[in-house]
């Protein structure tokens, strides 16, 4: 058994974390993580009956969901992968721009960003982002990302559950099933051209 969050679109607040347990299968096989994902959603279908769920990964049964990954999700063209691990800014480097023309597993991968110490902020486009709140900066460009594709956008707002099964919230901060669910939030409650007009407006609807 393993234990894994999925994020719910919120009719009060934006987004609510359920943790589901579910029968886990190991293995790095694209068949094992699809058995974990359909046993996920099983799981999340015995508790919210009329739950519509979304995948969110390279590894998703769904092509939505592999589309919206960070991997093969882009902003002006560059996969957001690359975009998130270019702009972090260490206490002994970075941003490390070259990142941009990697792949987005060996941007992922690349040494520096654990060999540099501590992330101090974040710089994109000659913008500095803070650290605080922990997740606003990849949340934004996430959320700019699928704003830009309205195809993907007009998708991903039939979904209300948003699941991504590489997720550890044990080990990791960012998670594009959390920015998923944000995004649709925001979409259902009218503010989402608002929001994302203005980073400030965006760290105000979303985090306070």
């Amino acid at each position: 058994m393993a234990k894994r969050k999925t994020f719910v679109v919120s009719l009060n607040d934006i987004f609510e974390e359920k943790e589901i347990e579910f029968v886990f299968y190991s293995g790095f096989s694209i068949t094992q993580k699809q058995k974990s994902i359909e046993s996920l959603h099983n799981a999340i279908k015995e508790l919210y009956y009329d739950a519509e769920i979304l995948e969110i990964s390279s590894k998703s049964p769904i092509e939505l969901g592999r589309k919206l990954s960070a991997f093969n999700l882009k902003l002006d063209s560059i996969a957001l992968e690359n975009i998130f691990q270019s702009s972090k800014v260490f206490e002994y480097g970075g941003p490390y721009e070259d990142l941009l023309s990697k792949t987005p597993i060996e941007a992922k991968k690349d040494p520096r960003i654990k060999d540099s110490g501590r992330i101090i902020g974040f710089k994109y486009q000659g913008i500095n982002y803070p650290t605080i709140p922990k997740t606003l900066f990849y949340d934004w460009i996430y959320c700019q990302a699928l704003y830009s594709d309205k195809e993907l956008m007009s998708s991903i707002i039939n979904y209300d559950f948003f699941t991504d099964i590489e997720f550890n919230h044990e080990k990791s901060l960012n998670c594009q099933a959390r920015s998923a669910a944000i995004f649709v939030s925001l979409y259902q409650k009218g503010l989402l051209e608002e929001c994302l007009a203005d980073i400030v407006k965006f760290e105000e609807c979303v985090y306070n």
